[in-house]
């Protein structure tokens, strides 16, 4: 395996993944782009048993919030009482690996605008609202390592990948559509190799929990939004706040989600 460090590692998946035999894995989005590379890098190694999630959003949320943010982060929260259970296990080495991007240097100035979060956020341009998304998924990574230190949230970047999903993302926009035509025909790889981030988040032996990394294994390039706690623990406190209104608005019954 590789380690945490300043510049890019070498990581091939037959080789450098070890033997996920006894491991259960959840992977959400494995229909297609980097789920499914995912699935099929994972399978090869045996392990007991893999998950295949998807994921709907709420319409109420600004919808590259609600994609990008909410539709990981909530999952995750609803699973913690099962991954810290099985974290306290002899032996257990849990994980939750997190999808950002370098997109999350170009979210506002003040990293979160809390206000734009419930409504369509129209007054910010479209490269904004998606870099705000990209930074929240890392400061949420961040503040779930301090909280429940017996789990490892890597939080990685897979760099600029040639899938579906970024056309999708794009859609909506001109300027979108045409700087992720330009990136992708000039720096743009395939799902074999921008799988490769996440897969090493989720199988190294010298992850640091909370830390943000670029292909691969690549930390310390972080916005300085995401250098320290605070704007991490208020997006905390409102995604907690939001995740019970939801239960209690009766659209999530008979999930259990922690009270912090």
């Amino acid at each position: 395996m590789g380690s945490s460090h300043p510049t890019k590692i070498s990581f091939h998946p037959s080789s450098d993944i070890p033997s996920l035999k006894d491991k259960v894995i959840l992977v959400t989005g494995g229909n297609s782009g980097l789920g499914k590379q995912s699935l099929i890098e994972l399978c090869q190694h045996e392990p007991s048993t893999i998950w295949l999630a998807s994921r709907r959003i709420d319409k109420a949320n600004e919808i590259r919030f609600g994609t990008n943010y909410l539709g990981h982060a909530f999952p995750v929260h609803c699973l913690l009482p099962l991954l810290v259970e099985t974290a306290r296990q002899s032996g257990s080495d849990m994980r939750v690996v997190l999808l950002s991007s370098v997109a999350h240097r170009y979210a506002p100035s003040k990293g979160i605008i809390f206000s734009s979060l419930k409504n369509s956020a129209s007054n910010m341009g479209t490269v904004a609202r998606y870099g705000q998304s990209k930074l929240a998924i890392i400061l949420y990574g961040q503040e779930l390592a301090r909280k429940y230190p017996m789990l490892k949230a890597a939080i990685v970047h897979p760099g600029q990948v040639r899938t579906s999903l970024g056309d999708t993302a794009s859609s909506s926009s001109v300027v979108m559509i045409i700087l992720w035509k330009l990136t992708s025909a000039f720096m743009g790889v395939g799902p074999q190799t921008g799988v490769l981030n996440q897969l090493w988040g989720a199988t190294a032996h010298d992850i640091q929990s909370g830390e943000y990394y670029e292909p691969v294994g690549v930390m310390n390039r972080g916005s300085k939004h995401t250098r320290g706690p605070e704007l991490a623990v208020r997006l905390w406190n409102w995604t907690m706040q939001e995740f019970h209104e939801y239960k209690g608005n009766g659209e999530g019954a008979g999930v259990q989600i922690p009270e912090h």
